[in-house]
């Protein structure tokens, strides 16, 4: 691999990092907009409120960075980054398409990616223990219960396919892809699709931040670029579970356009289930703590233990 082949890899990843969870954050504005007849996002200068975002970005730039006379400042500084990071890093070994698109082969690559997703949820948690606020810490102790439920499920739905393409490498996953797998795995992505929801804090498993009960749980002491850091996590990780349950249960590449055109087919299954989970925003309401813990532990995990044993069936008597 040459240096120019790098170089064009760590652009690639870099560009998609910071212009994908922009697109999708603009994409929220507007879908809620015609979802609930928001008028700025709709109308913000001019020609379909295409200066929402921008001005999003000029106000979160102009406010104060405080920091609480009693929290802990390295970590409560510290805790954007380890919020943010992680999901750059996922992206690396993701494919996007055939033909090495992708940033890093990583032979254990679905340990990868999982692992490096749960640190990502740590940032919140140091948010809330450093911000010596009582919302903030019951924001991060809801937050760090709700890893615990979620991931779980996470790593079972994903087991699945391990197993039915006999590989851990996510390019190779895409290789053995078969089209008649994706019916007998259709419950396996919806248990990662909505558990990797539930870990992003997204609608309706918002809890851990619950404006109306906690002010914004363990983000309530940030404010400016830092705050804003940790929504640019949150837009981050939409896209990257999104596209790790394309890759993983809808085929990534593999569709109806050339192998040339791959990373294009990808792309519009990744973009598809961005926006379910902007819809599921605006239509389901905010589920309590105990529904979402009863959630996970007696629906995801026995869903997903189903699909496992499922998928060992299909394996010895038709493969």
């Amino acid at each position: 691999m040459d240096v120019l082949d790098v170089s064009l890899r760590i652009g690639g990843v870099l560009l998609a990092f910071l212009l994908l969870p922009l697109l999708v954050g603009q994409a929220e504005h507007k879908v809620m907009a015609h979802m609930q007849g928001r008028l700025g996002p709709m109308h913000a200068g001019g020609f379909h409120g295409w200066a929402q975002l921008v001005a999003d970005g000029v106000k979160f730039a102009q406010k104060e960075d405080v920091v609480p006379q009693g929290a802990d400042r390295t970590l409560f500084r510290l805790a954007p980054a380890v919020a943010l990071i992680p999901y750059l890093i996922v992206l690396i070994a993701i494919p996007v398409g055939p033909g090495g698109m992708v940033g890093e082969v990583i032979d254990a690559g679905i340990f990868f990616v999982l692992a490096v997703l749960g640190v990502g949820v740590l940032g919140s948690l140091m948010g809330g223990w450093a911000s010596a606020n009582k919302y903030s810490l019951l924001g991060g102790l809801r937050t760090a219960a709700q890893l615990m439920a979620y991931e779980l499920p996470l790593i079972l739905a994903a087991a699945s396919v391990v197993m039915a393409a006999g590989t851990l490498s996510l390019p190779g996953i895409l290789d053995a892809f078969a089209w008649w797998w994706v019916p007998w795995q259709l419950i396996g992505g919806f248990v990662f699709f909505t558990a990797g929801i539930a870990e992003l804090h997204r609608p309706p498993f918002d809890a851990p931040l619950a404006p109306e009960e906690i002010i914004f749980g363990a983000f309530t002491e940030y404010s400016g670029l830092r705050f804003a850091l940790f929504l640019l996590a949150e837009y981050a990780g939409i896209v990257v579970v999104a596209a790790l349950t394309a890759v993983l249960f809808l085929g990534g590449w593999h569709g109806p356009l050339p192998d040339q055109l791959g990373w294009l087919w990808t792309t519009l299954k990744t973009a598809v289930l961005c926006f379910l989970v902007i819809w599921a925003r605006v239509a389901w309401p905010r589920l309590r703590v105990d529904q979402i813990q009863r959630f996970a532990w007696t629906v995801l995990v026995p869903l997903a233990l189903a699909q496992i044993a499922l998928t060992g069936v299909v394996k010895v008597v038709f493969l």
